[in-house]
C-alpha cells in the first residue's frame, strides 16, 4: 500500500462534505473525477468521486 499525504486545504473541505473528518484521513491518490483515501488508524480505503 502507498503511503498517504496530508490533504490540503481544498481536499479537506472535500472530505468534509462527504461526511468524514479529515485529520482521520490520507490522500493517497488525486484525480480530476476521484480521490482514494486511506484512514490514518485503521488502514482502510475510501474513494470520493468528484
Amino acid at each position: 500500500m502507498k503511503n498517504g499525504k496530508r490533504p490540503t486545504r481544498r481536499q479537506q473541505e472535500l472530505i468534509k462534505s462527504a461526511g468524514w473528518n479529515p485529520d482521520n484521513w490520507l490522500v493517497v491518490k488525486h484525480l480530476p473525477t476521484e480521490m482514494h483515501l486511506v484512514h490514518r488508524d485503521e488502514g482502510t480505503t475510501k474513494v470520493i468521486w468528484i
